[in-house]
């Protein structure tokens, strides 16, 4: 049975964080503000270290559709923190307190799969569209001064997370969009779609795919559809790439209490405690290198295990402690997700050694 701290909770945390925009002022009294004009112009790409060009798979291979395949394109540069790998860097010092305070006897948990839990598919969904796809205004109903403004090119038959058939329910409702032509990610919290097919939602993300000036905003301190400011889409576990035995880029997991700090590539964080003991936002952890991923389980978890050790975990949301987040998908196996994650302990993670922490 899934398990999670609502985006609703989440977000009436913000205030804990400091940094931009009423979200995080010190007070819970929502505002509200509408958008729709154009988005932002797209950032400058800025030149990797030692100079050069900055170098990324564009999605212009990727399919059309709900759950879309990407062909083996990757979001973001190849330099960029989710595409880096960490398998050789240095272990944090603390590492052993901040595994201990997520369970060292806990399991890893895909929170994703084929089926229906409560009537909705498992996982957050998303959509590609390509760049002819019509923008629709964005309403925002809590954080629009944390938020990117519309329009977004979001399809009216877009998937929301949880939400059932008639289009009720659904917890935190993320919707993610995908612009295939132009490289560009949108996010949006607790989404209700309206009869004039512009959409309601606490919040919205734009994030540039071909940059690492990933956000139009790019303040520190600002959230997203995550509570540590980073994009959801990116870490999913998607079938599209488990099936081909490698994933190569990091995934996301949630703990259920968290610092009131953050570590790039995050730029929020949602608590008041001020633990060092808790993980921060944004903190990464991998498998061991002494961790030795069976041979007989099945190719989506090898790549899955592999990525942990290449890429690692990055600490995205409050929620479940050691919940994988994926993308639902008919072709997942739940049985052998489960069991094979599962076996997998909390003990076989270890803490990178976190540079560039901000505690508000």
């Amino acid at each position: 049975m899934r398990n999670w701290i609502s985006m609703a909770a989440a977000l009436s945390l913000l205030a804990a964080c400091g940094g931009g925009g009423g979200g995080s002022s010190g007070t819970s009294t929502a505002s509200s503000s509408s958008s729709t004009g154009s988005s932002p112009p797209p950032a400058s790409n800025p030149p990797p270290a030692g100079g050069g060009t900055l170098h990324y798979a564009s999605l212009a291979s990727a399919d059309l559709g709900i759950g879309a395949s990407l062909n083996g394109a990757i979001p973001f540069p190849a330099d960029n923190a989710w595409n880096t790998d960490i398998s050789g860097a240095p272990v944090d010092p603390n590492s052993a307190n901040l595994i201990a305070s997520i369970g060292a006897n806990g399991s890893l948990f895909p929170d994703f799969g084929s089926g229906t839990w409560n009537g909705a598919p498992i996982g957050i969904p998303y959509v590609v569209v390509a760049g002819t796809q019509a923008k629709v205004a964005i309403h925002y109903t809590a954080y629009g001064d944390e938020s990117d403004p519309g329009p977004y090119p979001v399809p009216p038959t877009a998937p929301v997370e949880g939400a059932l058939p008639d289009g009720s329910g659904g917890g935190d409702r993320h919707v993610l969009v995908i612009d295939r032509d132009n490289n560009r990610l949108y996010e949006l919290g607790e989404a209700y779609r309206q009869a004039d097919s512009s959409w309601n939602a606490a919040v919205g993300a734009i994030f540039h795919l071909d940059s690492n000036n990933v956000r139009p905003g790019g303040q520190p301190g600002w959230t997203s559809t995550d509570a540590a400011g980073l994009p959801i889409f990116p870490g999913l576990v998607r079938y599209d790439e488990a099936s081909t035995g490698t994933i190569a880029h990091a995934l996301r997991f949630t703990v259920s209490t968290t610092r009131r700090a953050y570590v790039p590539p995050a730029t929020h964080c949602a608590s008041s405690n001020t633990s060092a003991n808790l993980p921060p936002m944004g903190m990464r952890v991998r498998l061991k290198a002494s961790y030795v991923i069976p041979a007989n389980f099945s190719t989506e978890t090898r790549a899955i295990l592999q990525a942990l050790k290449t890429y690692g975990l990055i600490v995205a949301d409050n929620g479940s402690n050691w919940y994988m987040t994926g993308a639902p998908d008919e072709r997942w196996n739940n049985d052998a997700l489960k069991s094979e994650l599962g076996s997998v302990k909390g003990s076989n993670f270890e803490v990178v050694r976190m540079d560039g922490l901000v505690t508000p």
